[in-house]
């Protein structure tokens, strides 16, 4: 699979994946679920990264996009979350063009917007804390870095499948990948100031 892909947590779930894709590719839609309950989390994470609070929207919009394509798709979960990751960073490319190209709504309009949440507000409220602050933490990153952190760490992906979504050599990707997590790390302990 790859160097350090014990370390990656989503690996243990790639013969489930590689299965389930393979199902869902034959028109087993509960299959199709399974694979998106599997790689969703990772790949909401991975947007985040990139756009921020527009996560959910590329998020559908990309799985709008696997979902029409999947027939075409051919290799195993690993190759599966590669591609899914290519596809929303796509997506999350062309939601920054068209950001810049159009005023967002102010604060107010976006609070009129929004409704309450349901469920667990205290726990989600820390959830998100949690996962806001290590965003923001990765988003202070240089670009390169924080994407090769986000693929290998957040998405899962190895080196050689991580440097294929981005267009980069492996050794570029773990490069970067090292670096970001080194001044990650410098930043949590309060060396790097």
């Amino acid at each position: 699979m790859g160097e350090g892909s014990g370390h990656r947590p989503t690996t243990a779930h790639d013969a489930v994946l590689g299965a389930a894709v393979e199902r869902a590719r034959n028109g087993d839609e509960a299959a199709f679920a399974e694979a998106y309950r599997i790689v969703q989390p990772g790949l909401l994470g991975y947007l985040r990264g990139i756009v921020g609070e527009d996560a959910e929207d590329v998020a559908s919009e990309a799985w709008l996009e696997i979902a029409r394509d999947l027939g075409r798709f051919r290799g195993d979960g690993a190759g599966f979350r590669g591609w899914t990751a290519t596809i929303a960073r796509h997506r999350a490319l062309d939601h920054l063009r068209r950001i810049r190209s159009r005023p967002r709504p102010t604060g107010l309009e976006q609070d009129v917007l929004e409704l309450p949440a349901a469920g667990d507000a205290a726990g989600e409220a820390l959830d998100a804390l949690s996962t806001e602050h290590a965003l923001a933490l990765i988003a202070g990153l240089p670009r390169d870095q924080a994407e090769a952190v986000l693929l290998r760490v957040v998405v899962g992906l190895d080196g050689p499948t991580a440097a294929r979504v981005l267009g980069k050599r492996p050794g570029a990707v773990r490069s970067a990948a090292h670096r970001g997590l080194r001044r990650l790390a410098r930043q949590l302990t309060g060396r790097g100031r």
